[in-house]
């Protein structure tokens, strides 16, 4: 059972008690990341999650790493577009020392100098890694070109200029801003004990960073195009329509179209390109939902002389379910699919600690099981045709890293809305 507390200090407490295992996972969330950024800092979110592994007023880098591996634990933490998380994952008998070494990083990270210029080189190397990786940089670029000027489109890892600008006072100016009650939340899953509230209490009642949440610059949808010319092996080409907000409706119907399209296997384009024609190793699609908006991509890695046929194979897939939809087999496929993928991920207590943690930072509340369930069940042809005439009614964005510059002679970004 998922249970809410909130502490005198409004700060809120996620818990989910699952007495079945014996480990349990814990996460600080806090609601800020590259979205919320501007030019001038684009990067810093990702910066300072780096920053507080770094050290505290009590301890070292390697303290922080030796303390967990001494209890048998690991800790790691993200960043995305809106959120940043610093998580543990401990044996329940040491729930106490992991919620405090979290703790201690998160209050007491002391952003050293010498260690501040020593992790900017590493997430400049990083950056450069990434660089070196088209078929993860394709990502990054058909956001920037689909929401062109807006945070929503930034690179999370920011860029070489930017990073060097940073400096520690920046750091602590945006964490005094961003790094707010308001904005985070903390999340627990597993085998919890008794006197949990009171552990809590112990570690985060003195937070009293208070302010204002994050005001978002509404992102919409810009049908753009772009090419970056690489010497690549491979062309890395990605499609882009406008998707929905992760608090929408029909995002279970989304899910499911995406499922069709090319989130499995036996998906569309997998069975086309792949299975049947051998032109890709790499095809899939996938939704990405943002408090506002949602983003839905088609990414494939090909020999640059296929390009233009495998352009031409996923937009006369998308005219196809546009003009003649959705079969009931790929519906009934798809829901036990979805349903199946959903229940196993929850035997993990890390899959539950991340699901409380994004539903109350973007949704402010939680569905059980049986609750998400019940709207994936919901989905029918009609819910997906709506979702189809929603999103398949623009012109798509296109971005490819490649070592050709010319775009594909068979990209038509039209074809939706003139089909």
């Amino acid at each position: 059972m998922i249970k809410k507390y909130t502490l005198d200090n409004g700060l809120r407490v996620i818990l989910e008690d699952i007495p079945t295992v014996r480990s349990v996972a814990m996460g600080i969330w806090v609601k800020t990341g590259s979205r919320h950024e501007n030019p001038h800092i684009n990067g810093i979110s990702h910066f300072i999650e780096h920053m507080f592994f770094k050290g505290t007023r009590t301890r070292t880098a390697r303290e922080i790493a030796e303390s967990f591996d001494s209890i048998g634990g690991n800790v790691n933490a993200f960043t995305s577009k809106e959120y940043t998380c610093y998580y543990a994952k401990v044996l329940d008998e040491h729930f106490n020392t992991g919620l405090e070494i979290l703790s201690d990083m998160f209050f007491n990270s002391t952003i050293d100098e010498k260690e501040l210029n020593r992790e900017r080189n590493v997430v400049l190397e990083e950056i450069k890694m990434y660089e070196d990786t088209p078929d993860d940089q394709i990502h990054d670029l058909i956001a920037k070109v689909s929401f062109a000027e807006n945070p929503l489109g930034y690179a999370i890892l920011g860029t070489e200029k930017v990073l060097n600008s940073i400096t520690r006072d920046t750091i602590f100016d945006y964490l005094s801003e961003k790094y707010i009650i308001e904005n985070t939340v903390i999340t627990i899953a597993g085998n919890l004990p008794e006197n949990i509230i009171e552990i809590v209490n112990k570690h985060f009642g003195s937070f009293n960073n208070h302010g204002q949440d994050n005001q978002l610059e509404i992102a919409s949808f810009k049908a753009n195009e772009t090419i970056k010319t690489k010497q690549t092996e491979q062309a890395h080409i990605a499609l882009a329509l406008p998707g929905l907000a992760v608090s929408d409706p029909d995002i279970y119907s989304l899910i499911l179209l995406n499922n069709i399209i090319g989130g499995s296997m036996s998906s569309r384009l997998f069975q086309e390109v792949r299975e049947k024609r051998g032109l890709a190793y790499s095809i899939f699609s996938y939704h990405s939902s943002f408090q506002d908006t949602g983003l839905f991509t088609i990414y494939a890695g090909t020999a640059p002389n296929q390009v233009d046929q495998v352009v031409d194979i996923i937009q006369n897939t998308l005219v196809n379910i546009k003009k003649y939809g959705i079969e009931e087999k790929e519906i009934t496929k798809g829901k036990e699919q979805l349903k199946g993928s959903l229940m196993l991920s929850l035997e993990s207590t890390n899959s539950r600690m991340n699901r409380l943690g994004k539903n109350e930072l973007l949704l402010g509340r939680h569905l059980s099981l049986d609750e998400t369930i019940n709207r994936i069940n919901q989905v029918n042809k009609n819910s997906i045709q709506g979702v189809i005439n929603q999103v398949m009614n623009h012109q798509f964005s296109f971005a490819m890293i490649s070592p050709i510059e010319e775009l594909p002679k068979t990209l038509r970004r039209d074809i939706l809305v003139s089909s």
